[in-house]
């Protein structure tokens, strides 16, 4: 009977500390890596379409390496990006180097989630405004530069980005009117 009683409380000491661990890194927050100075954009060279946002001469962005763990339901923000030639997402899509239809639903992944192209052309599962949709992975909504031209003189994006094209909106329910910034869970499907 002794030997039973400490085996459970070794037991019970086990699983404690692995929930405990399990919640700590759960609980680590992705920290800014550093910091980008803005650059003035050239004329008429920063794509304001979808409310996009130019780089400020002289202000300080932060930059990301990291973003927070994927779990099942991983928080994130959904914004609205261009894939289209001349878009306001830039160049061509970083997984194939080529342009996409907005018409289908495709997503880019801000840095750490990309994971160095290890999610291209994965799809993703969607969670908001009461629905879900799959989406490829074609980009990367890059946290660690911006502000320069391959950038379309855009900030870096935050850490905790899901870039997507209008169709995901679409599939999602959201009016028109609200695209644009959407709080979201996502998983890889």
């Amino acid at each position: 009977m002794k030997n039973f009683t400490l085996a459970l409380y070794v037991i019970m000491l086990l699983v404690l500390f692995v929930t405990n661990s399990f919640w700590e890194i759960e609980a680590k927050a992705c920290k800014p890596s550093g910091k980008i100075r803005g650059k003035k954009p050239p004329p008429k060279k920063c794509n304001k379409e979808n409310d996009s946002v130019c780089c400020a001469e002289g202000e300080l962005y932060s930059t990301f390496n990291c973003s927070p763990p994927v779990t099942h339901h991983t928080k994130a923000y959904l914004t609205l990006n261009s894939f289209e030639k001349n878009g306001d997402g830039g160049g061509p899509s970083e997984c194939d180097k080529k342009f996409h239809s907005d018409d289908i639903p495709i997503v880019a992944l801000s840095t750490g989630w990309f994971h160095k192209k290890g999610r291209c052309f994965n799809n993703i599962t969607i969670s908001g405004n009461g629905r879900k949709v799959k989406a490829m992975v074609v980009d990367e909504c890059d946290s660690m530069r911006g502000c320069d031209e391959a950038h379309d003189y855009q900030p870096p994006c935050d850490n905790n980005i899901v870039d997507a094209s209008k169709a995901v909106w679409v599939a999602l329910g959201v009016p028109s009117d609200d695209w644009g910034g959407l709080d979201i869970t996502w998983s890889d499907a």
